[in-house]
């Protein structure tokens, strides 16, 4: 067996862990059999080592063979000749995916193990893992993605757990109500994604990261799209990216996520999920390049992104949507270096922060008794200094400040006013529309779900 098939071999382990992790989970499950929280953790500790064991040989082996590219092909799963289009099942591991990857399979260990101590005989401990390993195997395949199509895939599937982890407590109003925010938001990331993608395959012929990057891997990749065309599909990437990760304008779903387990917040929003929309920009960092404009454009937002998660950080009630805003503030830059230019400097701060985010966010159950613990070893509470901006800024300006940052900028009640809001009549009148006109089809009524009565039973929580 020569070197490359070899590696080849350990890319697949790679992305068969949590695909194992997965099938494990949910198969029994779906017959009605759920495993055992036992049973459940030795399957996630047992995947979780064997993915991380084989990046991590793999990453040895491509330094020490001198391979700094190895694509793995799957073939096509879709392919329409009238369209010239196929959908190639295509990963590769390089020194953007490789770290990502061993940084998603080191994250999803710990908070593994720490979940199943903390979701100890807790109702839906099962379906929690579900979607952690459902959330793991679209890290995964995210970051080891090949062509844009399979990134779109992952990224789906962190979506989709997102939200879903976010109404985990679905018992209560205020979980699903938040869940849903979230899922919208993504949806309008998803739809910049696919428009995006879909124009990447008008323009180049092909959705392969090789042939939009041009020759050279990543980070010496050239687009091959001149400035104007880079501009348009990068615009639509950079909306992509700003849902998923919490830039402006999208911010206002960050403090809503912060409703699902403690687990999931460190795992989604303080690590890895967090930092999708930036590893995106990471990867199509030379369609950026291409266009100064667009440059400027994703450092302007990647800054007022920082701006905002500091002020809003340093006015919230609790830790979690502290923590929160605090891991935007360093999205923010962490966006702003990508647009500088600063990619190794982007994806080291990306590593760092996560590793610190996930401790400080998992910590967060236990803060406030440490806090107490401290003060009565002192003796009286702790004091703090007035910063130089207190004695600096007036009263006025620090209290309207103070409003601005309450408020999260005000990026809410924009986004419904001036959009959700013209959107929900435009579909209004629709469907008032609709409904004249197939009424006066029918001589009657059409619509025999209006006749349905609500259901207004307790849906109680599945015993798995």
């Amino acid at each position: 067996m020569n070197d490359v098939s070899f590696l080849e071999w350990l890319g697949i382990a790679v992305l068969a862990s949590p695909t194992v992790l997965l099938a494990a989970l949910s198969l029994p499950t779906l017959a009605g059999r759920p495993l055992s929280e036992s049973a459940t953790g030795r399957w996630t500790y047992a995947t979780i080592v064997v993915g991380l064991l084989s990046a991590l040989i793999l990453v040895g082996s491509m330094l020490s063979t001198g391979v700094r590219v190895v694509p793995i092909e799957l073939g096509d799963w879709v392919v329409i000749p009238q369209q010239h289009f196929h959908f190639h099942l295509k990963f590769i591991f390089d020194r953007l995916s490789v770290p990502f990857t061993i940084l998603s399979f080191l994250l999803c260990g710990t908070v593994g193990a720490f979940t199943s101590r903390y979701l100890h005989r807790e109702p839906g401990f099962v379906r929690f893992y579900i979607c952690y390993a459902l959330f793991t195997l679209g890290m995964v395949v995210s970051s080891l993605a090949g062509t844009i199509e399979v990134l779109f895939f992952g990224w789906e599937l962190v979506g989709l757990s997102s939200a879903l982890l976010v109404a985990y407590f679905h018992e209560r109003t205020k979980p699903v109500e938040n869940g849903l925010r979230v899922w919208s938001v993504y949806r309008i990331a998803d739809a910049s994604f696919l428009i995006a993608a879909l124009t990447l395959h008008h323009l180049t012929g092909e959705g392969d990261f090789s042939g939009l990057m041009g020759a050279g891997s990543w980070p010496e990749g050239h687009a091959s799209l001149p400035a104007q065309q880079a501009l348009f599909v990068g615009l639509l990437l950079l909306i992509a990216a700003a849902g998923k990760s919490g830039l402006i304008p999208f911010s206002g779903w960050l403090p809503r996520a912060m409703e699902g387990p403690t687990p999931s917040s460190a795992i989604f929003y303080g690590a890895l999920s967090v930092h999708l929309g930036t590893y995106l920009l990471l990867r199509v960092a030379p369609i950026i390049e291409a266009s100064l404009v667009l440059a400027s454009i994703v450092v302007v937002v990647g800054l007022a992104s920082a701006l905002l998660g500091t002020l809003a950080a340093r006015v919230q009630p609790d830790i979690k949507n502290a923590l929160a805003f605090a891991s935007l503030t360093q999205v923010g830059i962490i966006t702003a270096e990508i647009g500088l230019g600063l990619r190794y400097i982007a994806l080291i701060h990306i590593i760092g922060h996560s590793c610190l985010r996930t401790l400080q966010l998992l910590r967060a159950p236990s803060l406030l008794h440490d806090y107490h613990t401290l003060e009565n070893a002192i003796g009286s509470s702790i004091s703090y200094r007035p910063t130089i901006w207190v004695r600096w800024i007036p009263l006025g300006a620090r209290t309207s400040i103070y409003r601005l940052a309450l408020e999260r900028g005000y990026l809410d009640l924009l986004l419904d006013t001036w959009i959700v809001g013209p959107l929900r009549w435009m579909f209004k009148q629709f469907d008032r529309w609709e409904r004249a006109w197939t009424d006066w089809l029918a001589g009657r009524s059409s619509r025999v779900s209006d006749r349905i009565e609500p259901h207004t039973e307790v849906v109680e929580e599945l015993k798995f």
